[in-house]
């Protein structure tokens, strides 16, 4: 958690940002009534607190050829941080694998991973995740259509 205190203009550049990564300093300023000189430091600051964690473009997954979106829960014979470590290290290793999560419940792990079809999940499966030595059992689900698939989060609540 940073340490960083937030305020109503830090939101209005997270949320403006959120929607628009690239949008030019003096644009940004002008869209939360600020100078560019003030906004590029507010957002400067964001960055090098750790709130700003980075920017990247959004691919449409279907387009580039991953047109199948499976969740996998994963669980492990043995909890420590040692099982927990070398399935984190595995399954970061893996790149079909777009989001990772530890979790409560019946599963240990859940996953995000997208590939181009069938065949592509099921070497997933075999020679990638249920080869990771303390996975005892994955049960997949697979997204049949995408309703929305990423932020932006919301920042209204944050405080900093």
């Amino acid at each position: 958690m940073s340490d960083y205190a937030a305020d109503k203009t830090d939101r209005a550049i997270l949320a403006r940002l959120q929607r628009d990564g690239r949008i030019a300093n003096v644009d940004l300023a002008e869209s939360v009534s600020l100078s560019p000189s003030s906004c590029l430091r507010r957002t400067k600051a964001l960055e090098s607190s750790g709130v700003i964690s980075g920017y990247r473009a959004e691919l449409d997954r279907d387009e580039i050829g991953l047109g199948l979106t499976v969740f996998i829960a994963i669980k492990v014979e043995r909890h420590s941080r040692e099982t927990s470590d070398l399935v984190e290290s595995a399954l970061i290793a893996c790149p079909a694998v777009v989001a990772c999560h530890v979790v409560s419940g019946e599963a240990d792990f859940f996953v995000e991973a997208v590939v181009p079809g069938l065949a592509e999940y099921e070497r997933l499966l075999l020679d990638q995740i249920l080869a990771i030595g303390p996975v005892v059992d994955a049960r997949s689900t697979f997204a049949i259509r995408t309703v929305m698939n990423r932020g932006p989060l919301p920042v209204d609540h944050w405080k900093g």
